[in-house]
């Protein structure tokens, strides 16, 4: 029995984009036809798209939900939970995100995952989800094991970090003898290294160098991670993994031009390298830390020039940058203002809710990307890379519903006071071309214009597996 019926004049296959209607039926796409091809049975309903963009539901593949941070009076405390990152999603036409367990000396793998699994189920998410498993400093010798595990059971992305990012987070960087041994297990078992890669020393040197000189303002913060560490650190973990035959990488948070080079030379060599950026970094430059709260357009590494922005939109136009992430971390406005220093700003930042029409507008609107290419960059090819296809990321048969309507009839002025995620927002008086009318998960309405419909029971953990044609060379 057919539930729902989406007609449409611009529909968003993997074969095709124009004129059709798409059939859903528990939860998946049972068939996408002509339009009137489908009969409308009682009780089912049909959702007229005309004139708006009918496509698959966006997928974040870098959150940070529950995440530790160190509040105003020294409290540590976690950041917004899935509850609220879910919704806000789905309000912004995202319907899966991929966040992080972290582990930790002293515990397993698998513990650590289901110590995570169980901290979002009590806090409930709305949208789907999945995990990338996070290791950090010297790794015992029986956890590239463990990694297998997970990747067995459906956690198949690993994180990996080569520095300790600032000071004062020593032993989160792991060294290149245990990186080695992270990507034969990677090669072995299937799975994908998720890689935030500077040259810790590099990184270091200059958060000395900084304070020697008075100079330990977050203004700064482009000298410290800067360009020469993104392109020692990218080359030497690409020429580690060439080394390992079957290492698949995904470079998270390509900010600087020299990284989108390497990850061009490397899929030039058909190796399987994919490049993610994120929105800040392709729309901010270091000039924008001197605006007031500054703080509020920064993640790790850092913002860089505007040739490097630059250099960002040709790698996202030729297939060097694949996807665009938000490296959310939703929490106030204090707290991402807090710290002004080089070594205490706080990272992250509240986006997942307009990073869909922000990317619309940006790509299509304004720099001539097809809407293939603005599709692809903020679902399908995160389903692709991350092991979701085609259940996500795509409006074909057998697929899950998810589907964002776009409407460019909806142009918008983003504000803060009116999303779902923080009291603040980076994007805070950019105007959009289109704003999603409506989210569908698994078939289900959970967003209609501004109307929320869904439950913080509806998301699901996703299984994952890397395809083969993924990790065997440069497929996107």
């Amino acid at each position: 029995m057919v539930d729902l019926v989406i007609t449409g004049d611009c529909v968003v296959t993997p074969h095709s984009i124009g004129p059709a209607d798409v059939a859903i039926a528990g939860g998946r796409v049972v068939a996408v036809a002509a339009p009137g091809a489908f009969p409308i049975s009682a009780g089912a309903r049909l959702i007229d798209a005309r004139g708006k963009i009918v496509m698959p539901g966006g997928i974040d593949p870098h959150t940070h939900c529950l995440w530790p941070v160190v509040v105003p009076d020294g409290t540590p405390t976690l950041t917004q939970g899935p509850s609220v990152v879910g919704k806000a999603a789905l309000f912004g036409g995202t319907t899966t995100i991929i966040d992080f367990t972290r582990w930790m000396h002293g515990k397993t793998v698998m513990g650590a995952i289901e110590e995570r699994m169980a901290d979002w189920t009590a806090d409930g998410c709305p949208c789907d989800w999945a995990l990338h498993t996070m290791v950090e400093g010297d790794l015992p010798p029986e956890i590239p094991g463990q990694l297998a595990e997970a990747i067995a059971a459906g956690h198949p992305t690993v994180k990996i970090f080569t520095t300790d990012i600032t000071p004062s987070r020593k032993g989160r960087m792991v060294d290149f003898g245990d990186i080695w041994e992270v990507f034969q297990v990677l090669a072995k078992h299937g799975g994908l290294g998720v890689i935030h890669a500077e040259d810790n020393d590099i990184v270091m040197h200059m958060y000395a160098k900084l304070f020697r000189e008075g100079r330990a303002g977050f203004e700064n913060m482009a000298e410290v991670h800067n360009t020469l560490s993104e392109d020692l650190s990218f080359r030497r973990v690409l020429r580690l993994a060439e080394q390992v035959p079957g290492t698949a990488l995904y470079m998270l948070h390509v900010s600087a031009a020299n990284g989108v080079q390497a990850i061009r030379e490397a899929r030039a060599r058909n190796l399987p390298v994919y490049g993610e950026s994120l929105h800040q970094y392709m729309l901010y430059t270091s000039e924008d830390y001197k605006r007031p709260n500054g703080q509020m357009y920064h993640t790790y590494p850092s913002l860089k020039s505007q040739a490097d922005q630059d250099a960002l939109w040709r790698g996202a136009m030729d297939g060097s940058i694949n996807c665009v992430a938000t490296d959310e971390l939703c929490c106030s406005l204090a707290v991402k203002t807090q710290g002004n220093r080089i070594d205490d700003t706080t990272g992250g930042n509240s986006g997942v809710e307009p990073r869909v029409a922000v990317m619309y507008s940006e790509m299509v609107g304004k720099r001539g990307f097809t809407l293939r290419q603005f599709v692809d960059a903020v679902s399908t090819n995160a389903a692709k890379v991350m092991g979701m296809y085609p259940r996500k990321g795509a409006i074909a048969p057998g697929a899950d519903a998810d589907i964002c309507i776009l409407d460019p009839a909806l142009k918008r002025t983003v504000r803060a006071e009116v999303m779902h995620e923080a009291d603040y927002s980076p994007w805070e008086g950019r105007t959009v071309d289109a704003w999603p009318a409506m989210t569908i998960l698994r078939g289900k309405i959970m967003v209609e214009g501004d109307q929320w419909l869904g439950d913080m029971a509806d998301g699901q953990w996703i299984h994952r597996s890397i395809p083969a044609e993924i990790r065997a060379g440069a497929a996107l």
